[in-house]
């Protein structure tokens, strides 16, 4: 598998996010989880296979502004956005089937 790059320890304000046009996946983890880790060879070729999907992977933990506001409790979690609505969300994927079928949402929803 490719490199994955590091969760960003700069994450947007939850304002600029909900003002973000078109399709965006958040990817709230971080770098030492296991889960996150494990789930990465689910999460990075589903969403090659989007490039239509902007994808933002952010570091979460108490305190961090993003993640509280929408609710993360556990990780990995994507949440897919379309202009700032959320559409979807997957939460510790066991299998790729689970994040193309919240992908897949965004496409249903057009």
């Amino acid at each position: 598998m490719t490199r994955v790059a590091p969760y960003s320890t700069e994450a947007p304000d939850r304002v600029d996010v909900d003002a973000m046009p078109g399709l965006v996946a958040l990817e709230f983890g971080t770098d030492w989880c296991g889960h996150c880790q494990a789930a990465q060879a689910y999460l990075q070729p589903a969403l090659a296979a989007r490039p239509d999907i902007r994808h933002l992977r952010i570091e979460d933990g108490p305190g961090r502004a993003l993640g509280r506001s929408f609710r993360v409790k556990l990780w990995p979690t994507l949440v897919v956005l379309r202009d700032g609505v959320e559409l979807a969300r997957v939460v510790r994927p066991g299998a790729r089937a689970d994040v193309d079928a919240a992908l897949s949402v965004s496409s249903a929803s057009e």
